[in-house]
């Protein structure tokens, strides 16, 4: 099978969706398929041997300057290959929160508009390269932001168009007005074009087949999958640190609530005494972020908590496995609905059971591998009762791990979610 998946690049961030496409695409072409997996925006940034395409269509300083300026659409094409180097998109993505959807809003909309945007000269030589240099079998969209695309590509290529459903409710909802409004309007308008999609959970195909008013039949559930080489080295029957080590693995903003853990893990010191208890803490740090990384910083030490806080920084792959088995357990309480999720596979698969808070994908896939605990959202006593329960009771903690290790060695591959997703593409083709 001949496939083009669009992906798009996070400024120069680990993203979870972008790990996902790739390990995805790897996949899919390990399985003997062919996949152009074809970065927008920023080249894509992943901890895995990177599969994408060298080419980047909707380079960011090209949509930018496009969405800005009348003059800057009727430049000669030689600029558009100079303003769409990696190297110089890659420079540039430092010096910005490029995916902050609050100074997004005129551009998203734009984008969806779709051969009607202020970007239609992107989406022409996109569609333009695939009809002509790739001839695609079926083309996936990263996320439904994109769905603007899929009126030209099907016109272009008479082929099918999938699109995947990553989190866009999460970044519409931080959308300022009026643009918020006419977003989710063009959204629902353009999804109709879409003739299918892949979520990642239960959840998320319900929650998204209302939000943009597609029926429910027409949206795939396709677990996510993660590459398992690697994970799950070190025996299975793992004794607990001491001091008990939980762990934060994940971007670092105020939504993946970090901030919720340290009260928690506050709480488990009073309760245990300092030295009983060891909060490691690894992720990328954004520059819109660092505000709030300090107010964190600063609420440790006042607490008392410099000596049992640990900030590893944003790591990559081998440092993430290495990492993960430096913990008993794994806590990101994140404080909106998790579509994803992929730290707790990743986690999991080292034997290391979670606890979560109790919304979003995270009760899907307790329930499927047994490895954690579900809480109370927003709530920093429940997460400190959680782990409290797993630190004075190793045994479960133990079991609670291994079984979820099994299951995602056994299910939760990067292989299995291939196979699901080829069964998807088969009912278009």
């Amino acid at each position: 099978m001949k496939i083009a998946y669009i992906a798009a690049g996070a400024g120069g961030m680990y993203c979870g969706s972008c790990i996902h496409d790739n390990t995805l695409a790897a996949a899919l072409i390990k399985k003997g398929h062919e996949v152009a997996l074809i970065p927008t925006y920023t080249p894509i940034r992943t901890d895995e041997t990177n599969v994408s395409i060298q080419k980047i269509f909707y380079g960011g300083i090209n949509v930018f300057l496009e969405e800005k300026f009348d003059w800057f659409r009727r430049l000669p094409p030689v600029l558009d290959w100079l303003f769409n180097h990696p190297t110089l998109l890659n420079w540039v993505s430092r010096f910005g929160s490029s995916t902050n959807a609050k100074d997004l809003g005129a551009l998203t909309v734009s984008v969806l508009r779709g051969e009607h945007g202020h970007q239609q000269r992107e989406l022409a030589k996109l569609a333009h390269w695939l009809k002509r240099d790739y001839q695609p079998e079926i083309v996936q969209l990263t996320n439904s932001m994109f769905a603007g695309m899929a009126r030209m590509i099907k016109k272009e290529l008479g082929v099918p168009v999938l699109c995947a459903m990553q989190g866009e409710d999460i970044f519409l909802k931080d959308l300022l007005e009026p643009y918020k409004s006419r977003a989710l309007e063009l959204l629902r308008e353009r999804a109709q074009e879409i003739d299918g999609f892949i979520a990642t959970s239960d959840y998320y195909a319900s929650f998204m087949a209302d939000y943009i008013q597609v029926p429910r039949e027409k949206i795939h559930v396709v677990r996510l999958g993660i590459n398992l080489r690697g994970h799950g080295t070190t025996p299975k029957e793992k004794k607990q640190h001491n001091p008990f080590a939980v762990g934060y693995l994940a971007r670092i903003c105020p939504e993946k609530g970090l901030h919720l853990l340290v009260d928690a893990v506050h709480l488990l010191a009073q309760k245990l005494g300092s030295a009983a208890i060891k909060l490691k803490v690894a992720g990328y740090l954004g520059q819109r972020d660092r505000k709030y990384f300090q107010a964190i910083k600063s609420t440790v030490q006042s607490l008392g908590l410099d000596a049992i806080f640990e900030y590893a920084g944003e790591i990559d792959r081998d440092q993430k496995i290495d990492f993960i088995n430096g913990l008993d357990v794994l806590s990101v309480p994140t404080t909106y609905k998790e579509p994803k999720g992929l730290f707790v596979l990743e986690a999991l698969a080292n034997a290391v059971p979670v606890v979560q808070p109790r919304h979003g994908a995270f009760p899907e896939i307790i329930e499927a591998t047994g490895g954690g605990i579900l809480v109370e959202p927003h709530s920093p006593d429940a997460i400190a009762e959680a782990i409290y329960s797993l630190i004075t009771d190793p045994e479960r903690c133990t079991k609670m791990g291994r079984q979820g290790q099994e299951v995602v060695h056994r299910q939760f591959s990067d292989d299995f979610m291939a196979e699901a997703t080829l069964q998807v593409y088969q009912q278009y083709l």
